[in-house]
């Protein structure tokens, strides 16, 4: 649920892609079965793009609480400093989660490399691909992280595929289906969204979490969800 309309394709972009909205998810996921709220926002400018998404999860069956049991936010800036396609990419990620017995932090990270994105001429179709130098606090001071974001708009913008997928190095603590815990050094998770567009400011659809050794879970998962969106 995030990195939507992370590609800096700046103004022309920020009008097709309508740069704020909220979500409202339903997670059908085992142990989960919980709603998510998402707030974005993507701002060009003439010297790049500002990105920010804040989550929260309300409860769920694996959290066992009532109320937000993880807050999330990540805010990113690509700097134009040359032509297109390239530019330079930083961005913080942190957040909170809370169970019945325990709150924690999630490990604060910052990130910084280059960005490279291509677009098609009318800009219905767009794919930024991300290569960054990794600082996650608490777990390695130095990593990488790999993201590609995509956005496919076909039938006159009525149908969007978009998303993101993200593969980084961090050494982890994971845990199996009977709870035992055992070491993982990488992550991935991938969130493809489908959307159809009723008009330019409601959309109903959904996405499917793909994720590996992510959020304390071992392996693989994949998680779906039912969403609408309203576009500021």
């Amino acid at each position: 649920m995030k990195k939507i309309f992370i590609v800096s394709l700046f103004a022309m972009m920020s009008y097709l892609l309508k740069a704020q909205n909220v979500q409202m998810h339903y997670d059908f996921g085992e142990d989960r079965q919980m709603l998510t709220s998402t707030l974005e926002m993507f701002r060009p400018d003439s010297f790049g793009s500002t990105f920010f998404f804040v989550d929260f999860d309300y409860g769920g069956k694996k959290a066992d609480v009532t109320g937000v049991s993880r807050s999330y936010w990540e805010i990113s800036r690509e700097l134009k400093l040359w032509e297109p396609p390239f530019a330079f990419h930083i961005e913080y990620d942190g957040g909170m989660f809370r169970t019945k017995t325990l709150s924690a932090p999630i490990n604060s990270s910052l990130l910084f490399g280059g960005s490279y994105t291509v677009k098609s001429k009318d800009f219905s179709k767009t794919l930024s691909i991300q290569v960054l130098y990794k600082y996650i606090e608490d777990a390695n001071d130095a990593s990488f992280q790999l993201t590609a974001v995509w956005g496919l708009h076909f039938f006159n913008k009525k149908l969007s595929f978009t998303g993101f997928a993200d593969f980084w190095r961090q050494d982890v603590v994971v845990f199996n289906d009977n709870g035992k815990p055992s070491n993982a050094d990488f992550v991935f998770v991938s969130e493809p969204q489908v959307w159809y567009n009723f008009h330019k400011h409601f959309s109903v659809g959904g996405e499917v979490e793909l994720s590996t050794n992510f959020s304390g879970n071992k392996g693989f998962m994949a998680n779906p969800t039912l969403a609408i969106k309203w576009i500021f």
